[in-house]
C-alpha cells in the first residue's frame, strides 16, 4: 500500500498539465474558510504535521493533505451541496487508497474552528 500511495500521492507522482494549473488556481483563490484552516495547519503548526494545500492525489485535488498521515482534509462550500454524489464517490476511492478523509463545511470551520483543530488531531500522531 505505501508504494502505490506515494505514486499517486508522493512526490514522484505523474501530474498531468492541466491538473497542476488547476491547483495552483485554487491556491490562489482559496476561501476564507481555507485561508483559515490553512494559517492553522502551515508550517507544521498542529502537532508538527506537515500539510499541504491542494495537493494532487491520483485524479483529485485535495484542499489539505498530510502525507505522514494518509490525511486529506476538505472544506466545502456551498457547491457540495450539488456534488454529493461525486463527493461521496472521491472519498470512496480515497478511502481505497488508505486515505483517511475528514470534511468540514466552511461555517463549521469558520465558527466552531477549535473543534475543527480538535478531530484533524485526532487524526494525527501524538507529538
Amino acid at each position: 500500500m505505501d508504494n502505490q500511495l506515494s505514486r499517486i500521492a508522493g512526490c514522484r507522482r505523474q501530474i498531468s498539465p492541466q491538473l497542476l494549473q488547476y491547483a495552483r488556481e485554487l491556491r490562489q483563490r482559496q476561501t476564507s474558510a481555507e485561508e483559515v484552516l490553512w494559517e492553522c495547519l502551515r508550517d507544521r503548526r498542529l502537532f508538527n504535521a506537515k500539510f499541504r494545500r491542494q495537493h494532487n492525489i491520483g485524479r483529485y485535488i485535495a484542499d489539505f493533505y498530510c502525507h505522514s498521515s494518509r490525511l486529506v482534509v476538505e472544506v466545502d462550500g456551498e457547491i457540495h451541496k450539488l456534488r454529493q454524489l461525486q463527493d461521496a464517490a472521491r472519498d470512496a476511492w480515497m478511502r481505497e487508497h488508505g486515505l483517511t478523509v475528514l470534511r468540514f463545511t466552511n461555517d463549521r470551520v469558520l465558527n466552531q474552528l477549535e473543534g475543527v483543530l480538535s478531530a484533524i488531531a485526532e487524526c494525527l500522531p501524538s507529538p
